[in-house]
């Protein structure tokens, strides 16, 4: 059988879903937010191929591992409800929708002032330290930016002297901050999927800027050089 179209899925959406790309499955429940890794039955054709999402559970449970670690940081996060496996996929469940509008949504001055506050909650999160490489359950992906030029290897951590290594979102677009259209104060923080503990420079402003957490034209990769940071010796 063919794999079905992300249109196809969508068209089909049960009660209370509100979206299914290739990666998630997403619900909306009163003021709970659920989302969900796809079963194989789930995964796309895209571009004449099937999309297949790489570590989609593992990173859904890593997200929950960063949400309950960040907990008492005071940045602000959807509260965790509950994270757990449930045969072949995982689900992140969420006390209360976050309402608000993506920091991407408002205008560039608008955007300025909530840059501001994103970059010391950002400040915040680098006083976090640890010799050993990320998330609080030992999981480690690299940025989507990182992983998906990778070869599919193992990452051969390069192991740590000292507590050098801060905590990352990792991908920190303009989207995956949610705020208050009438305040401008940041509301939280969403999808920590690939957070956890890195070098800074991992952290990239990728929210000064409209458009996904990878270099865009004209801006300069940086795949080299954090694939050096973790490893002097990839296959």
């Amino acid at each position: 059988m063919a794999p079905p179209t992300n249109s196809e899925l969508n068209e089909k959406r049960e009660k209370h879903c509100i979206g299914i790309s290739p990666e998630r499955k997403y619900f909306r429940i009163g003021s709970t937010w659920v989302k969900r890794s796809l079963r194989s039955c789930e995964w796309q054709k895209q571009n004449g191929y099937m999309h297949v999402p790489l570590f989609s559970t593992e990173r859904i449970l890593n997200e929950g591992a960063c949400l309950q670690f960040l907990a008492e940081t005071g940045n602000p996060l959807p509260k965790l409800l509950g994270c757990f496996k449930d045969n072949s996929a995982s689900y992140l469940l969420i006390t209360e929708y976050v309402d608000g509008v993506g920091m991407n949504d408002l205008d560039a001055e608008s955007q300025a002032a909530v840059s501001k506050e994103l970059q010391c909650h950002v400040l915040t999160l680098k006083k976090l330290t640890s010799d050993t490489w990320g998330g609080p359950d030992k999981m480690v992906f690299p940025p989507y930016r990182i992983m998906r030029k990778s070869n599919g290897q193992p990452w051969r951590m390069r192991r740590r002297k000292q507590q050098d290594l801060v905590f990352c979102h990792n991908d920190l677009s303009m989207n995956n901050v949610i705020v208050d259209p009438g305040t401008l104060k940041i509301k939280a923080i969403i999808d920590w999927e690939y957070a956890g503990f890195y070098p800074s420079e991992f952290e990239f402003p990728f929210y000064q800027r409209l458009g996904p957490s990878v270099a865009l034209e004209g801006e300069v990769d940086d795949f080299d050089l954090l694939t050096q940071m973790i490893s002097e010796d990839r296959d």
